[in-house]
Order: structure tokens, then sequence, then C-alpha cells
């Protein structure tokens, strides 16, 4: 006779029974189409963080011209990345990043980087927690953290709110991918016309205001003035197209989207980025630029995204910042949990996924992350986007110049000196180089030949992400030959039969 199965058990159960994909491909009949990824970028990229990066840009006194034409740039390049980069290989190998890097890279610096990732994901799912918090926090009276105004850690009723949303965050991105997209598809439309409402209702109010100036003018000398506010380092037209580029450079250079991709029909579904990048980190960092530069010139101080999303929109703006903190961490703690995942291969995902929304939470009550939320984004993209060469090189570029694809995997190694030095040597140079003050020590070196343009930029860690990857990417090809060429190598090969 059969035994009764208790709520605890059938709650288990049906968690176990939660199926991702976690190694190995995709099924063909769980392949999503267009409206899937569209739904999905608009979600994730009109967003919590824009809330954040638009008012940064303001603080760190972007001109209008710069901040214009700077976004332009930078987000058709990072469209372009995911759309000719990271979907074509997702779509060919139908892997988690985690395990096609386990085959090209060795356990052990798979482990690593899974490690390392995990952190970083989950201190920009605090990030996005926190950006909620600001909002439901209001109506009870709650004050935000002032990070500029020494507070370090915020109030206990703040934190308890803070718990109870990171709980809503991690029992959705425990569902899986299919649970996050319909999620994305609900909210991404409205809470797109919100944003850009209260940006269009604030500037048409400061266009009342002075009748006299044109709009292109109210954005020049009022929102995006050129100078930046307190202690905030000048951005220029560099920062702001390389920012638009490179603060995603860890999902597209480094390839970490071939795990939502391998969902994708077609990899042409990589421009469904398009929907992010334009809408997001387009049109919602300029409403949110224009939303804290109002809400600064009304005297008021702490631009919290919950607070000026109030001031433009009203409870409408406020509910759109809570959902949009939501949309961006459930898929950024779903990464999370698969990234832990390969550290603790034993767990199942969903335990991992509600360690991680532990950890989430935590962050989420430090207001120094969000504060610095746009350092934290470019180390990331700097320290894990080579490992995104070394996918491409290996799926593309090896089997066309002789070279074996997944070679640490087929030749039973554990670890890839190649892939070590590739990663570890340029990310080492590149924070040599972020060391100095300013491009000032090339101007040494070149014996004063370099432009005074070039010379005089300041040093941003955002602008070496680029270099950086094209460095490993010859390196790992180098190493790589040398590798598979050696007498030893060349003789397990032919043994082997590896190809």
């Amino acid at each position: 006779m059969n035994q009764p199965v208790t709520s605890k058990e059938s709650v288990i159960d049906r968690l176990d029974a939660l199926y991702e994909y976690d190694r190995e491909p995709v099924s063909e009949k769980k392949l999503h189409g267009w409206k899937t990824f569209i739904a999905m970028f608009a979600g994730e990229h009109v967003a919590g963080t824009e809330f954040v990066l638009g008012p940064l840009m303001v603080m760190h006194g972007v001109s209008a011209k710069d901040f214009i034409w700077g976004l332009l740039v930078g987000n058709i390049l990072a469209v372009l990345s995911w759309a000719l980069l990271t979907s074509p290989v997702a779509v060919k190998t139908r892997l988690t990043i985690y395990w096609q890097l386990k085959k090209i890279i060795g356990p052990y610096l798979t482990i690593t980087y899974s490690a390392f990732y995990a952190l970083i994901l989950c201190l920009l799912a605090g990030a996005m927690v926190n950006v909620a918090v600001t909002s439901i926090s209001m109506p009870f009276g709650i004050p935000n953290p002032d990070y500029l105004a020494g507070d370090m850690f915020p109030s206990f009723q703040w934190m308890l709110i803070a718990v109870i949303v990171g709980i809503v965050i991690s029992a959705l991105a425990v569902l899986g991918f299919e649970k996050i997209a319909h999620f994305s598809k609900i909210c991404a439309p409205w809470m797109v016309l919100v944003f850009f409402a209260s940006g269009i209702a604030i500037l048409a109010k400061l266009k009342a205001a002075t009748p006299h100036e044109s709009f292109w003018e109210i954005l020049s000398t009022q929102i995006f003035t050129g100078e930046p506010i307190g202690n905030n380092s000048k951005y220029t037209f560099w920062h702001v197209a390389g920012f638009a580029w490179l603060c995603n450079a860890h999902q597209h250079l480094g390839m970490s989207d071939v795990t939502i991709f391998r969902y994708a029909k077609k990899w042409t579904q990589g421009f469904a980025s398009a929907f992010g990048m334009f809408i997001g980190h387009f049109g919602a960092w300029i409403a949110s630029g224009i939303l804290c530069a109002a809400y600064l010139s009304e005297g008021f101080t702490n631009p919290q995204p919950g607070t000026i999303a109030l001031y433009g929109a009203g409870f409408a703006g406020a509910v759109a910042v809570v959902i949009a903190g939501w949309t961006t961490a459930n898929p950024t703690l779903y990464r999370a949990g698969l990234a832990i995942q390969v550290v603790t291969p034993n767990w199942k995902r969903w335990k991992v996924t509600f360690a991680a929304g532990i950890f989430m939470i935590i962050t989420a009550c430090i207001p120094a992350v969000n504060a610095n939320l746009d350092r934290v984004v470019s180390y990331n993209a700097l320290f894990f986007s080579p490992l995104g060469t070394f996918i491409i090189l290996d799926v593309w570029l090896f089997p066309k110049i002789g070279l074996i694809r997944n070679f640490t995997e087929k030749s039973r190694k554990t670890f890839s000196w190649p892939s070590a030095l590739a990663w570890f040597g340029p990310f080492l140079l590149s924070m040599f180089i972020y060391g100095k003050d300013n491009f000032a020590f090339l101007q040494k070196m070149t014996e004063g030949k370099l432009p005074g343009w070039i010379a005089g930029i300041k040093m941003d860690i955002t602008f070496l992400v680029g270099p950086e990857w094209l460095i490993a990417a010859l390196l790992y090809v180098l190493f790589s030959y040398i590798q598979q060429k050696t007498k030893t190598n060349s003789q397990l090969i032919t043994e082997g039969g590896l190809s």
C-alpha cells in the first residue's frame, strides 16, 4: 500500500524535478522564438539598473552631445556583439557557459570562474533588490540609506523588506527559464511606458518653466550639463560609448549569455538584444538622467531610484521601479544558481539558487554596492570577458587551423595552462595600466608623439576591456598551438584519435 506523500516531500520532489538542461544540450522541443527573447531583454535591460546608471552619468557631468552619441555608438556595438558572437555559439552548442568552459579550460579553472562569477552575479542581483526596496520603503516612511552621507547600513525595517523581496525573487529564479521569460513578457510593456512617460513629463515641465529654451537646450543646460556634481570625475563620449558597449561585456564578449541563448531557435534572435539596448540602455538611461537632474534641481538630495521615479511618475513610477528591480534580479540570480552548481555538482539547482539568494539579500543591504555599481560592472567585464574569446576560438577557429576543439576534455587533462596564461596575463596587465592616472605614461613612452586628445583622457577601467579581450585571444591561439603541437600531445592526439 502506497504511503501518502507529505506536503514537505511533495514540494521537495517538485523542486527536484525542475530541469534546466544544466549539463547537456537543450532539447529541440524546448526552444523559444523571438517574443521570448525580446521580452527577456526588454525586461532585464529596461530595469532597475537603468535607474542607477542614468543618474550616475548626470553625476559624472556628461554633456548632452557626448551622452546621446556615446549611447548610440556603444549600444550598436553591444547589439552586434550579442548577435554576431554570442547567439551563434549558443545555437551551435546548446550548452551553458559553465559546461562549455569545463570542456575547454578544465574543471579547476571552471570552478574558479564559476565561484567568482556567482559572487559578482549575487552582487548585481543584490543591487537590484536594493533598487526595488527604495520604492517599497517610501509608503511606510522608512528612510532609504544615503551612502554619500555616510550610511554604511540601512535600518532594520529596511532590511526586513529586503529579505521579503529577496525571497520572492529567489522563488521565481528557482522556477527556471520559462517562468522568468513569462514574467518578463507580462511586465516589460507597461514598465517601458511608465519610464518613458515620466521622463517626457518632467522634460515638458522644464520646458514650460523655460519656454524660451528648446528641448535640446534644456537637455544641455539643465540635465546633461557637462559639469560633474560633487567629487565625481568627468565623463566624456568615450566613457559613455565604452560603458554602453561593455557594461554587459561579460554577457556578450564573455559569452555568459550562451546560457540564455541556448534556448533560441535561430542565431539571428541575438538581435533581440536591441530591444534591451535601445529601449533600456538608450531611452531609459536618458529618462532616468532627466528625472535625477530635475530632482536635484528642486533642492532634494540622495536621488535613489525609487524616489526619483515617485517624483516623476507618482505611484506608478514607484511600482515600476519595484518590478524593474525584479526583472533584472530574476535572470541574474538564475545565472548565479547555475554557476554555483558547477562548484557544488551534487546539489540540486533549486538549492544552490536559494543559497545564492541569501547572499543576494545580504549585498542588497550594503549601500556601497549601488553607489559603486559602475565600478562593479567594469571589474566584472574586465575579469570575465577573456573566457568568452576562448569559447569563440574553440568553436569557430580551431577546426579551421588544425587545432582540436575541447582539447582539455578529450586529452583527459584537468588544467589548461594556455587558458590560465591567456586569462590572467592580460587581466594583470590591464590592472597595471589602470594603476596609472591617465594616458600620460603612454605619451612618455612614445616620446610625445601620442595625440594630445588621447593623452588627456582620464584612464577608466572600461577602456581596457576591448584591448584585453583581443590580447587574450592572440595568446590563447598561440599557447594552444604550442600545447597541441608538442611531441607528447601530438602522439596523444594520434593514438587517441582526437578530433
